[in-house]
C-alpha cells in the first residue's frame, strides 16, 4: 500500500485535479428544476455528457421514472448503468447514501450487487434538514414532493457506527473504495476511527460537505477548518475534495483547488450555474469547474488518472 500511494501521491503533486459529478441525488425534487434527470435515458445521457466535459468520476442515484422520487432498488439502477459505463470511460460511484428516509439495508443494495469501483459512505449521523426549501415553491409537480421536504424538520440521516460498519463489511470484499462524504469535523475523527481499527484503507477519498442545514456551514473558514483537520488526523494518506450546497458550489470549488484539492459539482449539490441560472445541464457546471481548475494553472484529471491517485481497481472489474 506504501508503493501506490507514493505513485498516487506523485500524480496528484503534477497538479491533476479529480472532477466528480453527482448527476442527480436524493434532496433536489422535480419541481425544483426542468433539467434535473430523472428517468434512465435522462440521468445516462447527463451522465455521459458530464464525463465528455471532463467529470473523472460519476456520482449516481436513481429516481421513479415516473414521479422523479428516490428509487434505491438495484433495478432502478440496472436501467443505466451499463449504458454509462458503455459511454464513457468515467469511474462510477454509486450512492450507498441513497435518501436519508431509506434504512442502511435498503441504501447499500446498489453498490453490493453492482460492486463498483467507488461508493459513497456517509461518516456519521445528522440533522438533515430540507424543510426550508418548500416555502419557495406555491406548487409542486408531484404530490410527494411537499410533504418529502417539510418531513425534515424532524428526520435524523442515520448513519451510526453499526450502519458505516455494515457497509464496510458488505462491499469491501468487492473491491471497492469509498468516497467518505463527512458532513462535519466529527465525521473526520469517525473516519480515524475506522482506520485505526483497520477496517478502511488508505488513501482516503475524502469528500468534505459544505452548506446543507445540518452540517458545516459555508465559510472559507469552516472550508479551511475541514483541510486543517483531515490534513492532522491523515497526512499524506488522504485524497480530499469538496462539494457546497447551493449557491457556494463554484465559490468552495474554487477554495479546494486553490489549496490542492479536488472539486465535485452536479445537479445533486446544487442546481444553478451563477446567480439566478438554472443550470441546463450537469455538464454545464462541469465546464465551470474546469475553468477554475484551468485557470489556477492545474489540469484536470482523466479517468485513468484518477484511477492512479484513488487505487481504484478498475471499470473492467465491477459487476455491470
Amino acid at each position: 500500500m506504501k508503493e501506490t500511494s507514493r505513485k498516487s501521491g506523485a500524480t496528484a503533486a503534477k497538479g491533476k485535479v479529480i472532477i466528480t459529478c453527482a448527476v442527480t441525488g436524493a434532496i433536489h425534487t422535480p419541481t425544483m428544476s426542468p433539467y434535473l434527470p430523472i428517468t434512465p435515458d435522462q440521468i445516462a445521457s447527463e451522465a455521459i455528457a458530464a464525463a465528455e466535459a471532463g467529470a473523472a468520476i460519476l456520482h449516481l442515484h436513481a429516481r421513479d421514472p415516473e414521479t422523479g422520487k428516490p428509487d434505491q432498488t438495484p433495478e432502478a439502477f440496472a436501467r443505466f448503468l451499463p449504458r454509462v459505463k458503455q459511454g464513457t470511460n468515467a469511474a462510477i460511484n454509486i450512492t450507498t447514501g441513497g435518501s436519508p428516509y431509506m434504512k442502511v439495508e435498503e441504501r447499500v443494495r446498489p453498490a453490493a450487487q453492482f460492486k463498483p469501483e467507488v461508493a459513497s459512505l456517509n461518516m456519521g449521523s445528522i440533522n438533515f434538514g430540507l424543510y426550508h426549501l418548500a416555502d419557495k415553491y406555491e406548487t409542486f409537480k408531484f404530490d410527494w414532493e411537499k410533504p418529502h421536504l417539510e418531513a425534515t424538520r424532524d428526520l435524523v440521516f442515520r448513519n451510526s457506527f453499526k450502519d458505516i460498519e455494515y457497509i464496510l463489511a458488505t462491499c469491501y470484499d468487492n473491491g471497492t473504495r469509498f468516497e467518505f462524504e463527512c458532513y462535519d469535523i466529527a465525521h473526520l475523527y469517525n473516519l480515524a476511527h475506522f482506520a485505526d481499527r483497520g477496517l478502511v484503507k488508505p488513501p482516503f477519498f475524502v469528500q468534505s460537505v459544505f452548506g446543507l442545514l445540518g452540517g458545516i456551514g459555508t465559510h472559507p473558514e469552516d472550508v479551511a477548518h475541514m483541510k486543517r483537520t483531515a490534513d492532522r488526523l491523515f497526512g499524506d494518506r488522504f485524497r480530499w475534495s469538496v462539494l457546497g450546497a447551493g449557491a457556494s458550489q463554484l465559490r468552495i470549488a474554487a477554495q479546494s483547488a486553490a489549496l490542492g484539492g479536488n472539486i465535485r459539482v452536479g445537479l445533486e449539490d446544487s442546481l444553478w450555474a451563477g446567480k439566478g441560472k438554472l443550470a441546463k445541464s450537469n455538464a454545464e457546471q462541469v465546464v465551470l469547474a474546469r475553468k477554475i481548475i484551468e485557470g489556477l494553472g492545474m489540469e484536470v484529471a482523466t479517468p485513468d488518472e484518477a484511477r492512479e491517485i484513488l487505487s481504484l481497481k478498475g471499470g473492467d472489474k465491477v459487476a455491470f
